[in-house]
């Protein structure tokens, strides 16, 4: 199941080069139904998985988002609340440079987290997961992740976190069994960087994903995967185990919705029983599958099978 309360309408289209402060056209322009949550349960169902998504769904937008989810065979719990559908823009340009513009949402009203978090709860009984994906509305509780995946592990099912800012924070402080953010969101977190995400991977990428990985866990979290771009992704654990994970080299047409399929892969073999280093290496493969993918969160379980073998061969000494 995948907590993503703050969906939206993605709007990706293509041109030949952003240029600030100039009236440009865009190019292949696509609308779909997206947010974290969204790219979660579309990178499960490709993996044959089956994927509930409880969002909030905003006025006549958030009606129509829902219905476009459903036409793609997306398992919907739509909680209604005031206002309408934030929308997301995505701009990509021929050199791989992704620029996303992403809206807060509408502010959530009295009660509205209440009947969300009630939602999620009684659909609980029998998940074998719970990820806690994405932003959240203007309104929402801090701790609201926090209390959720703590809810999802009382019931005897993985539960992750894959956010950013105060939720996440109180997801690390409320000891979350497992926290899934990017190096700059973990950077942010933990003080090291005031910077913003980048598609790109820094040459340094490694060392700085291990560190945070070990400090997220040493701040209060059960267990911690940084990803970091193209580089991989790196695995920390109470009780000292950390390691790295290299991405396999592939071929990029749309970045994003990368991070979200590594999250489903990571918390689908968790749930499966998998140790953390075996969860990561399936983790990794899923999420440079998903970069090959046109559609953020798509990808082929084939070509998933095939990376997953070149990077545990990589591994072998």
């Amino acid at each position: 199941m995948v907590a993503g309360p703050n969906l939206t309408i993605d709007r990706t289209s293509s041109l030949p080069e952003l240029r600030p402060g100039e009236v440009l056209r865009v190019q292949d322009v696509a609308v779909t139904p997206g947010g974290k949550g969204v790219n979660v349960c579309r990178a499960a169902r490709a993996l044959g998985l089956r994927a509930t998504l409880v969002a909030f769904t905003p006025g006549h937008t958030g009606g129509a988002a829902a219905a476009l989810l459903a036409d793609e065979g997306i398992d919907v719990i739509a909680v209604p609340c005031r206002g309408e559908l934030r929308s997301t823009v995505v701009l990509m340009e021929p050199s791989g440079r992704t620029t996303v513009l992403n809206e807060p949402g509408p502010p959530l009203g009295e009660g509205d987290w209440h009947a969300y978090r009630h939602r999620v709860v009684e659909r609980l009984p029998g998940a074998r997961a719970l990820v806690c994906s994405g932003s959240v509305p203007p309104g929402t509780p801090d701790d609201a992740y926090a209390e959720l995946e703590a809810l999802a592990r009382e019931s005897g099912c993985v539960g992750a976190v894959d956010s950013t800012g105060a939720v996440l924070r109180e997801a690390v402080a409320a000891g979350a069994g497992m926290v899934t953010p990017n190096l700059a969101e973990a950077e942010v977190l933990l003080g090291y960087s005031q910077g913003g995400e980048a598609v790109e991977a820094a040459p340094d990428a490694r060392d700085r994903a291990m560190a945070c990985a070990r400090d997220l866990v040493a701040s209060g979290g059960q267990a911690a995967a940084v990803t970091a771009a193209a580089a991989g992704a790196a695995f920390a654990a109470r009780g000292g185990e950390v390691g790295w994970v290299p991405a396999p080299s592939v071929s990029v047409r749309n970045p994003i919705g990368s991070g979200d399929a590594f999250a489903a892969g990571l918390a689908s073999r968790l749930a499966a029983g998998a140790d953390l280093h075996a969860a990561v290496v399936y983790a990794v493969a899923v999420g440079s599958a998903s970069v090959e993918s046109p559609v953020a969160g798509g990808l082929d379980v084939t070509r998933v099978g095939a990376l997953a073998t070149r990077i545990a061969d990589a591994a072998v000494p």
